[in-house]
């Protein structure tokens, strides 16, 4: 009883920031401003090693990616990262800072408010191999205030990063949507709470070990343009049960989660002093972060949800990796488009079917459009997204790489110049 009262004065505490209309006004100030992007990841240039890990990470055994002798025998020629990578990986890069009227009228907005990512467009370029560093550069696009079923109101602000390589080429676009929500609306909802957890029995791991059995890489085996129809069916799959060991893998993979981020001793002190609001006490009193209720579930139903949940962005993660091995090692995923729509709860686990939706010749592209799901064991879909993937034809069976726009490439070689610039002084 007395650990569940620090819980309850703990979320008090937690809870009493709210969406304020002064600072909905403030984030419009950003929109169109792009940034240099400092942040320093745990991962800020491609390795075979830190490729492998982010691909076991994710589930994936792909040869393309943990075998490098397998690599060197396929049109890459080498081990590589898929580009999704780059949406945790990420050195700091100089740049022109923000105009300081600016960054002073916009400073502390949105501080103490509940947030979570659900989901983003990608657009795909190019590789990144062992020895490339990742840079970037990233603004507001736009900002949206809309109700919310499971918090009341909600703000969503979609942030577009513009990810490149040491040679200032674009590797991958990537937008993507934070969620801000009040956490004490959320709990006086309380909407999810009466969610079971998920129970098996030996039959249904049984049918879940199927699905992976029959679940590999299609590798050298080519998958042709002429192959496919409209309502061609993707093979079943699955990803799951989700545990906490999963979630501390995907930190392992490379997630970093920065500025925030996760700190040990002498530096979870001088992180608490940055950024004190992110860090809330746990029952025994000890300061931990907000970001927790991704693997304690004490404090996740302390602000409306029944357990620990996934970050939205493994089951992204989860999806590209499936596309990739799908389309095999003569195939590429050119854009990736998804909508987190339910969270996924420590215990769900998440069937994945997918069906060809469209076809075209395009720049001399084969492109096949698809659309994916996600169901729990709930029925219920968890994720929608829909991808384009750019297929090898019988006529030729050459795969050409997408081009970025030439105005945001322009941009990239000037950012990646001024870097240069600024490093060298």
């Amino acid at each position: 009883m007395a650990e569940d009262n620090k819980i309850s004065e703990e979320f008090e505490k937690a809870t009493s920031y709210e969406l304020k209309d002064e600072d909905i006004e403030k984030a419009k100030l950003l929109i169109g401003v792009d940034i240099a992007c400092r942040d320093k990841e745990q991962i800020q240039t491609i390795s075979e090693d830190n490729v492998r890990t982010y691909a076991q990470a994710c589930g994936s055994d792909n040869p393309l990616f943990v075998d490098p002798d397998y690599a060197a025998s396929t049109r890459w020629g080498s081990v590589f990262a898929p580009p999704m990578i780059s949406g945790f990986v990420n050195a700091p890069m100089l740049g022109d800072k923000m105009d300081p009227a600016l960054k002073e009228a916009t400073k502390g907005i949105f501080r103490g408010i509940h947030a979570f990512i659900s989901g983003g467009e990608w657009e795909f370029f190019k590789p990144l191999y062992p020895g490339d560093t990742v840079y970037s550069f990233a603004g507001e696009s736009d900002i949206e205030v809309t109700p919310s079923e499971f918090a009341g109101t909600k703000v969503t602000r979609f942030n577009r990063s513009v990810k490149m390589n040491q040679r200032g080429e674009i590797v991958a676009i990537y937008t993507y949507r934070l969620i801000l929500t009040e956490r004490k609306k959320a709990r006086e909802k309380g909407k999810n709470l009466s969610i079971e957890p998920a129970n098996y029995s030996d039959e249904d791991i049984a049918k879940i070990d199927e699905l992976y059995a029959n679940d590999n890489p299609r590798g050298a085996d080519k998958l042709f343009f002429e192959d496919l129809e409209v309502g061609s069916a993707l093979p079943d799959s699955v990803r799951g049960p989700l545990t906490v060991t999963d979630v501390v893998n995907f930190h392992a993979g490379g997630y970093g989660w920065v500025p925030y981020g996760l700190r040990t001793g002498r530096l979870w002190h001088k992180n608490r002093k940055r950024i004190a609001p992110f860090y809330v006490k746990n029952e025994m009193g000890v300061p931990d972060v907000a970001q927790r209720l991704h693997w304690d579930s004490e404090w996740a139903k302390a602000i409306g949800n029944p357990r620990a949940y996934d970050y939205g962005v493994m089951r992204e993660h989860y999806l590209y990796h499936y596309l990739l091995e799908w389309v095999g090692d003569n195939g590429w995923v050119s854009r990736f488009y998804d909508e987190i729509r339910k969270f996924n709860l420590m215990g769900d686990t998440q069937f994945i079917t997918g069906e060809v939706t469209g076809k075209r010749e395009e720049g001399g592209q084969c492109l096949v459009d698809v659309e994916l799901k996600m169901i729990n064991q709930r029925g219920e879909e968890t994720v929608r997204c829909d991808a384009t993937v750019v297929l090898p034809s019988k006529k030729n069976g050459v795969v050409v790489l997408p081009e970025p726009p030439r105005d945001l490439q322009r941009r990239a070689v000037e950012m990646i110049s001024r870097h240069r610039e600024l490093s060298a002084k």
